[in-house]
């Protein structure tokens, strides 16, 4: 029986460019603890669907946990511009918090 994380690398293998399949794969790559790969995938999705918005908040908030901190600024800063430009207040709102906390923990 495949695992959750193999079901999913399975379904992201079969459409590598769907942003809702890569988020889910990184999101259970970091509730599995492996947090440089999680990173890494967040990074592949937002090379392949910078569009995708959902995607910067919880980047960038594990970049901050990694103590990788001006990457982190530089994921929510850019979520912030894509966030603008989607129109999307509530993702807006969450991801100037996000970086509020960043800057307010220098």
């Amino acid at each position: 029986m495949p695992t959750r994380l193999e079901v999913i690398q399975k379904l992201v293998a079969e459409q590598p460019d769907d942003a809702f399949r890569r988020y889910g794969l990184a999101l259970e790559l970091k509730n599995s603890g492996r947090l440089d790969e999680a990173a890494a995938e967040f990074a592949e999705l937002e090379r392949r669907r910078p569009e995708y918005v959902a995607q910067y908040l919880m980047h960038g908030n594990l970049l901050s946990s990694l103590k990788r901190r001006d990457e982190a600024r530089a994921v929510l800063e850019r979520g912030i511009a894509v966030a603008t430009k989607a129109r999307d207040n509530h993702a807006l709102g969450e991801l100037r918090g996000a970086l509020e906390a960043l800057e307010a923990d220098d």
